[in-house]
């Protein structure tokens, strides 16, 4: 059995969220959380949160990314316990109901790990027509370059490999513009 597992290659993930989700704790997509809510007017570390935070299952903190995990029964239990305790603090009626929704998003995280032990999961959510929608990418290490020494073995660490969900073009910043707009009072912003 397989589960996403909060990874933190660098610290990011402690600037751009609010709280960030503990290294090796089990992880949900949490897209629940924000049911209802409106990104445009969302804080910069909360709308980083829903754009393509992971949650922690004992912490509540958001993961930019997770890696598919080997899950003991008793992990998993843990991790469907904790989600539960999170959902009675979040309004749920009765124990009953928030082990329910916990079993219900531990099954939707584990369905994401349908991959190899070790791959790496990112995630885009985004509003659409009042409903939050996820995207799921993987990224799996390339395959050494045959004939390369350790140091050249391959050309990038990582390669966005599979794309799960609707397709939607990118989203474009134009940098060079947005360097060359004055600011009130003629200077650059």
């Amino acid at each position: 059995m397989k589960l996403p597992r909060v990874i933190r290659l660098d610290p990011s993930d402690t600037f751009i969220f609010e709280r960030a989700a503990e290294p090796g704790e089990w992880a949900v997509s949490g897209g629940f959380l924000f049911a209802g809510c409106d990104p445009e007017i969302m804080q910069t570390k909360e709308r980083h949160a829903f754009r393509s935070g992971f949650l922690g299952t004992g912490t509540l903190g958001f993961s930019t990314l997770v890696t598919v995990s080997l899950v003991t029964e008793a992990e998993r239990a843990t991790a469907v316990s904790a989600l539960a305790d999170s959902f009675l603090k979040l309004g749920a009626p009765n124990r009953a109901e928030a082990e329910k929704a916990a079993l219900e998003e531990i099954a939707f995280a584990a369905s994401l790990c349908d991959h190899p032990e070790g791959t790496l999961i990112a995630m885009e959510r985004r509003m659409e027509e009042g409903e939050v929608r996820e995207r799921f990418r993987t990224l799996k290490p390339r395959e050494n370059a045959l004939g390369a020494d350790k140091l050249h073995a391959f050309s990038r660490a990582f390669t966005f490999h599979e794309v799960e969900g609707e397709d939607e073009p990118e989203e474009r910043v134009d940098l060079v513009s947005m360097m060359n707009t004055k600011a009130p009072g003629g200077g650059p912003q």
